[in-house]
Formats: C-alpha cells, sequence, structure tokens
C-alpha cells in the first residue's frame, strides 16, 4: 500500500527537493496587517524579507486550518494510501492541533498518522526525509511512524540569531528568555530541545558563531544527515556547507533557507546548522 508524505512548510526544505521526493507540503500564514499570505505560494522568501524590513509592524503567523489539512489528506489518501503527517513542534505551534482535528473529520482517520517533529525549519525536514527514506524502501506505515518518532527524538537544530529581538516580540522566546538582558554586541545562539527554544552560547562574532557551530557539530560523533540553513546570509551557508560536506556520506546534506513563517520569528542575518544523529543525545551537547 502506498504511504504519502506530508508536512508543512516550516520544514524549510527546497522547493526541488520535495516535488522531487513527492512531499506534500501545506503552507503556513504570514499576515501583515490584514493582509494574509500562504507561505511559498503567495510570499517567496525574499519578497518576505524585503517586507520585513520595511515594515514598522512585526508581521504574524497562524497554522494551516483544519479545511486546508482535511483537503490534503483526502486528496493524498484518496487511492486507499496511508498518509503520515509530520509537523513543527506543537510547543511552537498549533498546527498539529489542526492536524489532529483535520484527521477526526477524515472519512478514514485511521489512515492518517500524525508525528510531532519536536523540532521546527530543516530540524523537521530531516524528519520528514528520513520518513521518505524508509516510506520509499517499502517500509509499513507502522514503520514509517516509528521512524519519524525516533529521528524526532534524535534530531536538533542549532541556530545563530542577529537579535532575539524577532523571538521574543514573537512570542517564542521559551528558555531562551533567560539571554535577555545581555546579549548587546553578540550573536545568540539557540537550539530547539523538547519541542522548545533553549539558550546555548553568545558568540561575540559571525565568524566565531561559525565556529562554534561547527565544533559542536564535530562532537556529536556519527551522523545520519545535516541540515544548513539561513535567513539572509548565503554566504555564510556556503561556508557551512562546504566544512560540513565531509561530515556525512553523499547525498545526506541538505540546504535549505528559513522561510516567511519562521523568518517572523529568526529574523534576518539568522543562520544554523541541523543535525540527525545515529544515536540520541541525552542532553544539550
Amino acid at each position: 500500500m502506498a504511504i504519502r508524505i506530508v508536512t508543512d512548510s516550516t520544514c524549510d526544505l527546497p522547493l526541488e527537493l520535495t516535488q522531487q521526493l513527492g512531499i506534500e507540503v501545506v503552507p503556513c500564514n504570514v499576515h501583515f496587517g490584514t493582509e494574509v499570505y500562504r507561505d511559498g505560494l503567495e510570499l517567496t522568501t525574499d519578497e518576505f524579507f524585503r517586507r520585513l524590513a520595511a515594515s514598522k509592524r512585526l508581521p504574524t503567523t497562524s497554522q494551516p486550518s483544519v479545511g486546508v489539512l482535511l483537503d490534503t489528506y483526502r486528496r493524498a489518501a484518496e487511492d486507499g494510501a496511508d498518509v503520515v503527517s509530520i509537523h513543527v513542534s506543537e510547543r511552537l505551534s498549533g498546527t498539529l492541533e489542526s492536524a489532529r482535528l483535520a484527521r477526526a473529520s477524515h472519512p478514514t482517520p485511521d489512515r492518517i498518522h500524525l508525528v510531532d517533529s519536536k523540532q521546527a525549519s530543516i530540524g523537521l525536514g530531516l524528519v520528514v526525509l528520513e520518513a521518505v527514506e524508509r516510506a520509499q524502501g517499502g517500509a509499513s506505515a507502522a514503520e514509517v511512524v516509528a521512524a519519524a518518532e525516533g529521528a524526532a527524538t534524535r534530531a536538533r537544530i542549532f541556530a545563530v540569531l542577529d537579535t532575539l529581538e524577532y523571538l521574543q516580540r514573537g512570542g517564542r522566546i521559551g528558555r531562551a528568555q533567560a539571554f535577555l538582558g545581555g546579549v548587546l554586541k553578540v550573536k545568540p545562539m539557540i537550539t530547539i530541545e523538547g519541542g522548545e527554544v533553549h539558550p546555548l552560547e553568545r558568540p561575540r562574532s559571525t565568524a566565531k558563531a561559525v565556529e562554534r557551530l561547527l565544533a559542536r557539530v564535530a562532537a556529536l560523533g556519527a551522523l545520519r544527515r545535516l541540515g544548513v540553513t539561513h535567513s539572509t546570509v548565503p554566504e555564510v551557508a556556503d561556508t557551512l556547507a562546504q566544512r560540513l560536506a565531509p561530515v556525512v556520506a553523499s547525498g545526506r546534506l541538505v540546504r535549505g533557507r528559513f522561510g516567511p513563517v519562521l523568518g517572523v520569528h529568526v529574523g534576518p542575518g539568522a543562520f544554523g546548522v541541523a543535525v540527525l544523529p545515529e544515536t540520541p543525545l541525552a542532553t544539550s551537547p
């Protein structure tokens, strides 16, 4: 029986890759005042960051509607396929709750399987790619779900922000609140662990932040997958990708970009590395 993989646009995977792999990406929404745009469909990343820089008010975001998710599940399962729907951390977004409501309204809810990635951005993307690989390898729906849930316990993203302003104003700062009050002239480094934002370090320059990211990755041991992302600093992402390429097998490094929904919270100048270790990380490295 066919298995279809669904995720949301916070996965930040490249469009060409999701199309190539047949991943159904449900767009989240970005609100500039009364104007609402579907992430990736009606607002490109470049357009978003131009508008963000010019906007006096921080835009807001919202999860896909129950109706949009239900339509997606109906389309994906119309030939009797099972659907494995993997989403951004429930502690960061209401997307998974919308997915639950959509599943409850589906005529065959037992064929819709939901997974909390406990991650965001390319960290979510790595969990999705793990599920796709298992599905393409002929695994059952239960096996694909187990693979995704296992990846969710291991995946981690380390992100460096130019400022905490956007994370704070967007209400997603989590335990990184501890950074506030003393972060002038630093590049705050954060991670997502247990589904929420945690503070890590305060390197004082982009160059030092890059070296700290590389050191953290090197300390993790064997990796199954690795992802590199950025908001408006492709040159930093290029450097990270070049230096990290030898760390994983060929084809296991994916390049992404913080899209509009996460861009609201990380702001311009952000970059990061996501990892999927072969074994779970017990605590923050």
